[in-house]
């Protein structure tokens, strides 16, 4: 029997700032746009992998922030969510407390952290 661990840290994207701008012409009003949404770090199930091997080397992952709004409306992009690849029956844990977060033996997709809203 083999056991194998590992620790890594994670973290979602944060969301990106809304704009404040005006319209400069008569009537004008508000003219900014919202900001992205940040990426979520989602666990995925893979047949191909067997050790968690691969987090030896590689401890901390982020996924990716939204993007800033600008003027005439322009909204921020969302940021890309991060998906980590694990093998069949993973199980994850919160490291301060213990608590069991997520069984990984399903084939649908886990998402343990999600990204942030992005600004008004």
């Amino acid at each position: 029997m083999f056991i194998d661990s590992a620790r890594i840290t994670i973290s979602a994207g944060r969301g990106g700032d809304g704009a404040v701008a005006f319209h400069r012409e008569k009537y004008g009003g508000p003219d900014g746009g919202d900001g992205g949404r940040g990426g979520s770090v989602v666990f995925q199930v893979d047949d191909n992998l067997s050790t968690l091997s691969d987090f030896r080397y590689r401890r901390k992952y982020a996924a990716a922030p939204g993007e800033n709004g600008r003027g005439k409306h322009c909204n921020g992009k969302n940021g890309e969510d991060l998906v980590i690849r694990v093998p069949r029956g993973t199980l994850l844990r919160d490291a301060e407390t213990g608590r069991l977060i997520a069984d990984l033996p399903a084939d649908e997709p886990q998402v343990v952290a999600r990204g942030g809203h992005g600004g008004w």
